[in-house]
């Protein structure tokens, strides 16, 4: 049985206030924008953070892009 469409539509992520995709196959609401997965039991979706499935932290951390250096000036010799 699938989730009532007026129903999906009202609700949001309870973390981020998200939008939620619907994964029926899986029994699951995925929020688009943090990728909290919150589980449907019994066709009643459990929208508790504690409940959710909360997504990997990244292994590794983003390389850092080298700090902008101002242009130097021109020399104003010949004065």
């Amino acid at each position: 049985m699938s989730l009532d469409p007026q129903l999906l539509e009202i609700l949001v992520c309870p973390n981020d206030r998200g939008d939620l995709d619907y994964r029926e196959d899986e029994s699951l609401l995925v929020c688009t924008t943090c990728g909290y997965r919150y589980p449907i039991r019994d066709d009643i979706p459990v929208m508790l953070i504690d409940e959710a499935e909360k997504p990997d932290k990244p292994t590794k951390t983003p390389a850092k892009k080298p700090a902008n250096k101002p242009a130097k000036k021109p020399d104003g010799g010949g004065r």
